[in-house]
């Protein structure tokens, strides 16, 4: 027999650890990069040896270690904070420029900067492919006025970032995420040396009580920095079939979006990108709903429908 399914294993692989009583420590992120570890057979090398097709970490806002590094450079942050996680293109002068495009978007929606930080990385674990395409890495600190909810922040930035994506469509520039809630941590390095790059994720200060990650494999887009999981909402481990046509619909029906939660909402068309992944484009729609006011799991029934049986 040619053919075994027991042995088919060219998925991406991807787990969930979290705390039930939502205690967040740095045990929970310790173990879900473990669990990452585990999963390096289900994506492919490069050449080099040290070129994995992309992994990453999705977790819960660590507000004790954000705080803790602001309050050590003396840099006020308030209560309700967000940081954004940000690929740049290596030429100084590119990001110079885009930062000034992300702080008038922020300024727009009455955001603040705070500060910018350079994200402590270490090169020497990466395999040369990895490195040549390796982008600057930087975290934004955000403050909103006070009065704002967790929830009226977070639309606020969805809005900022797709705004900012429109006017910056440079291809090595990537927003992982921009958010009050969560961050995501991933790149293009084997899973065992993703703690090792980002030298963040070794702190003790690290504590999040859920841990989303991700190892993926690369099917019908080539490895890219920006194209590693998690998204800024979910991982995905499969192929949509339907992609094409799933995107067309969401082009199509793109002027029926629309919440009083987001009265502007329609500026931030095209809510689907059609250049990247299928779990991108998923990931997209996915935060559409959920910044709209919609439940997660209509949202997911929604997107991912059950399938009908056949009518006997």
């Amino acid at each position: 027999m040619l053919y075994n399914p027991k042995l088919i294993k060219e998925n991406c692989g991807f787990g969930l650890i979290a705390n039930l009583e939502g205690q967040a420590s740095h045990k929970v992120v310790r173990n879900a990069i473990l669990g990452l570890s585990r999963m390096q057979h289900r994506g492919a090398i490069l050449s080099d040896g040290k070129t994995g097709d992309g992994c990453g970490l999705l977790m819960q806002m660590p507000h004790h270690f954000f705080q803790s590094l602001t309050q050590e450079k003396n840099i006020p942050l308030a209560k309700n904070f967000a940081v954004g996680m940000i690929f740049f293109p290596q030429d100084q002068t590119l990001i110079e420029e885009f930062q000034k495009i992300i702080q008038e978007e922020l300024i727009e929606e009455t955001l603040s900067i705070v500060t910018w930080r350079d994200v402590p990385v270490d090169v020497s674990v990466l395999g040369k492919i990895a490195a040549s395409t390796l982008p600057v890495i930087k975290q934004v600190f955000i403050n909103t006025p006070a009065g704002w909810r967790v929830k009226d922040m977070e639309r606020r930035l969805f809005m900022a970032r797709r705004k900012i994506e429109k006017r910056i469509t440079h291809n090595d520039f990537y927003i992982c995420s921009l958010s009050n809630q969560v961050i995501v941590y991933k790149g293009l390095c084997m899973p065992k040396d993703l703690p090792k790059f980002y030298l963040d994720l070794a702190d003790l200060r690290m504590q999040s009580s859920i841990c989303l990650f991700h190892q993926r494999f690369s099917t019908n887009t080539s490895p890219e920095w920006k194209l590693a999981q998690p998204f800024r909402y979910l991982a995905h481990n499969g192929e949509i079939n339907t992609i094409s046509a799933n995107r067309a619909w969401a082009k199509a029906r793109a002027y029926k979006y629309n919440t009083p939660l987001i009265p502007d909402l329609q500026t931030a068309i095209p809510f689907v990108n059609e250049t990247g992944s299928d779990s991108s484009s998923l990931d997209n729609m996915f935060e559409l709903f959920i910044n709209g006011g919609m439940d997660v799991f209509r949202a997911m029934r929604l997107l991912i429908p059950p399938c009908l049986a056949k009518q006997s």
